[in-house]
């Protein structure tokens, strides 16, 4: 359970601080002679700041769960 709010908080924080996730993607624009010509364009993903601070406050409720100790 502590893993798993550990991990939130670095995907919260993350989320947080970036406001989404960027990546490249080839697309072929023109064939000449067989040969296609490609181009780079970056795409975003944004992501909400209540993505982030739902992450966290997920995480921070894992890692008090996973904390207790049942007898």
């Amino acid at each position: 359970m502590k893993l798993v709010g550990v991990v939130l908080i670095v995907f919260g924080v993350i989320a947080l601080a970036m406001g989404g996730i960027s990546y490249t993607k080839r697309e072929k624009v023109l064939f000449i002679f067989n040969d296609p010509a490609t181009t780079e364009k970056e795409k975003t993903i944004p992501l909400s700041p209540i993505v982030g601070l739902a992450a966290v406050a997920g995480a921070i409720a894992c890692v008090i769960a996973g904390g207790r100790v049942r007898v």
